[in-house]
This record gives C-alpha cells, structure tokens and sequence, in this order.
C-alpha cells in the first residue's frame, strides 16, 4: 500500500488539473512516505532535463518550494531529488543551479512535530550545505569535479601549476561539505537518509578521484616551481593527507552498512618521508638551513608517493567501469520489461478490431466521423490498458451516436483533453 499522504494526494490531483506533470511529478518524488525517492519519478525529471523545451528554472523552482515545507520527510526528498539531478540529469540543470546567487537556505530549519525530526534536521542541513557548495563548485570552474575526464590525459592531470593550485582549493571545500554529513551507521535508519547517504557515497568517490589526480600532478611539478607556489603546494598537500583520513572513515561507515565491499576503493597514502622532502625542499627555497635530499633520493621518493597515488586512482577507475556496467545491465533488464506486456497489446489489440468491424456498418458521413473519433480514442486507452476507462467513454460515445444531433466536436474535444494527459497516464499515475 501506498505510504503517500491525504496532503501528497490533493497536491499531485491539483497538478494534474493544471496539467503541469513536472510538478506532478515533484510532488510525487517528494511525497510523506518515509522512504527514498521512487526511481520512475526520478528517471522522469532526469528525461525532463534533456528536453529542449522544459523550463529548467520553473523545474528547479519546483523543488525549491518543497524545501520550504516543514515536514523533514518532504524537504529532504526535495534535496535528494536536486542531488539527483545534479548527478545525472542534463548539464543545463546544475548550470542553472550554479547561476543563481542563492540556493538552499535550510541553516534554520528543525522538524520539532515528527518522529526523528529533531536528527533529520540536523543532517537537512548538512546536506544542503554540501549542495550549495557543490553548485558553487561548478559556479566557479565551470565544471562538476565528479564528471571530468580522469587519467593520465585527463583535465587534473594535465592542468597548469598556476590553475592546480586555484582548483584544489575549491576540490577541498566541497569534499569537506561532503564529509561533514558526519553520519554514523546507527543514524542511517529509514529509506530517506539512506538515499541521500548513497549520493554522497558516489559524489565522494569520483570527487576525491579528481583530487588525488590533481595532487599527483601537484606533486610532479612541485620541485620546479617557485617558493610561493611550492608553499601553496605544500598546505594542499598537508590538507590532502587529511582528507584522505576523513574519508576513510567515511567509507568505513559505508562498509558498515552493507555496501558492497567491492565498491569501495583502496586508498593508498604516500610514504611519509615525502612529506618531509617537501618541506626541506621549501626551507631550502626560503634561505633555511636544512639538509636536502640529493636529486636520486628525491626522485625516488617523488616516484613510489606518485605510485602509490596512482594505484588508488587505478581503483577509483575500477569503480566507476563497475557501475557503468550495472548501469547498461539496468537499462538491459527495462527493454526486456517492455517486452513482456505483449500480450496485454495483443488482447487489446483484439478489442480494437472488434470496434472496428461494428464501425463498418455505420452508414451515415456523421456517424462515421464519430466511429473514427471513437476509434482513434479507443486506440489511445488500449495502448493505456485502461478497460475500464474505455468501457465509460464508449457508453458515452454510442449514446452520443444515437443523438440525432452529433456534434462530432465532441469528439475531438475528448481525444484532446486525453492526449494532452496521456503522459501522466504513462509516466506518473500510481
């Protein structure tokens, strides 16, 4: 049974009387019901975005306004539904995102009437921190960090020292957004914050995967820049071996409940003495006494802290050709889905030429316009499967065909008002 609200049900009825299946659909990935958003919903407005002629503010503001409600329940679906569509709906909707000069503005918000409120608040919040700065991420390079081409000839790899150490920064702010989720596995109690706990999993592997990249470059260029590049160079990199922490424990509470331990990379750390080269390397630069490691020592170094980085990017890369696998396999089981109501089409199918051959008989230019009217709607609620539906509209029709007026008007009026629902029909209705 349906966990969906008296509220969500007038909410999703009114959407469909002003015939805005966007917002129908809004609403129903952001029902009451205590659990994550349902895919159908989502796959939907992810399709929404690669349309041309969808409003992608309106959209965005839908979403927007169901963080203004005050149930926990409905503003954190909201923001996983955003977060979701920031991940794999079209480019145009996190750039629309990134545009704006403000996003979400939940640093208040508390959930004092529900059961779990008070904890959900908290992580509302934390959340929609990390979103805000995932949009400004993007605001300020033009790029989302979890999508960019990664590898030897991938953009962290390739990028100048001068950008390098513009770029990380902003790497590091959002990864540390990410992080301060701060959820253990004794909070990861309903269907909600689980959802929006496996975005941040994803988001934190392929963000921190840019990352390692760009400090592995950091690192090859480090011994030919210049002592305020190298100083710069030198606090991202102390600020890396951190967040390399940060995130281990992150995914241990991943591990902790249930995620795959397949899908969760080795991180490899540096040998410590790298550390201490760069900083000699630094005072060296800065007019200090201090010993040096000669050229071989310090390449050999450089070269084993460079492997290491590398073998847990070589695991960042195993991921993400593992889900793009179950993605294909996904796609795969929903053509062979379609497949399998053929013979609801076939059965139907009969019904329609049954229609048809009583139409045959019709003698008279008005009744055969209403029989082609009637056809042609039949057609539409067969491929629906809606017998029941059909069944009205028919009695209606054949009443209308023994009016000595026909209006065939009528008709069209009804295929009309039909079609323009049908996708809702389709695509929405439970």
């Amino acid at each position: 049974m349906s966990g969906q609200s008296i509220t969500d049900r007038i909410a999703a009825a009114q959407h469909s009387m002003t015939g805005s299946a966007i917002s129908k659909a809004v609403c129903k990935a952001t029902t009451h019901e205590v659990s994550g958003p349902k895919k159908k919903h989502l796959d939907y407005l992810i399709h929404c975005t690669n349309e041309m002629n969808v409003n992608i503010p309106q959209l965005a503001d839908t979403l927007f306004e169901r963080t203004a409600n005050s149930s926990w329940v409905v503003v954190f679906k909201a923001l996983i539904t955003t977060h979701h569509l920031m991940m794999y709906g079209n480019e145009r909707f996190i750039q629309y995102l990134a545009s704006r000069n403000t996003l979400f503005n939940l640093n208040n918000f508390l959930d004092k009437g529900a059961l779990q409120g008070y904890d959900m608040s908290t992580f509302i919040r934390r959340y929609s921190r990390y979103l805000n700065e995932k949009a400004m991420s993007y605001r300020l390079v033009a790029v989302d960090f979890t999508k960019m081409k990664r590898g030897i000839d991938g953009v962290m790899r390739t990028m100048n020292t001068e950008k390098l150490i513009k770029t990380l920064p902003i790497i590091q702010n959002q990864l540390d957004a990410l992080l301060d989720f701060q959820a253990n596995p004794n909070e990861l109690t309903n269907g909600v914050i689980n959802s929006a706990f496996m975005l941040l999993f994803k988001d934190s592997i392929r963000l921190f995967a840019a990352y390692n990249e760009g400090v592995i470059n950091l690192l090859e260029k480090y011994f030919d820049m210049k002592k305020n590049q190298c100083k710069d160079a030198l606090d991202i990199y102390k600020k890396f071996l951190y967040r390399m922490t940060k995130l281990s424990e992150f995914l241990k509470v991943a591990e902790q409940v249930g995620i795959d331990q397949g899908d969760i990379p080795d991180l490899s750390q540096a040998p410590s003495s790298l550390l201490e080269a760069l900083e000699q390397h630094l005072a060296s630069l800065e007019g200090k006494k201090t010993k040096e490691l000669n050229a071989d020592t310090r390449a050999s170094t450089l070269s084993s802290a460079v492997s290491s980085l590398s073998s847990t990017g070589m695991s960042f890369s195993r991921m993400d050709e593992k889900e793009k696998q179950q993605a294909l396999e996904e796609e795969q089981a929903r053509l062979q889905a379609l497949k399998k109501p053929g013979t609801h089409i076939t059965h139907n199918a009969i019904h329609i030429e049954a229609d048809v051959d009583a139409f045959n008989t019709t003698s008279s230019a008005a009744d055969h316009t209403v029989s082609k009217c009637y056809l042609c709607f039949t057609v539409c609620l067969c491929i629906q499967g809606a017998a029941e539906n059909q069944g009205q509209i028919s009695c209606l029709f054949q009443a209308n065909k023994r009016d000595s007026d026909v209006n065939p008007n009528f008709c069209f009026i009804m295929i009309g008002i039909y079609l323009h629902n049908l996708s809702l029909f389709l695509l929405i209705l439970e």
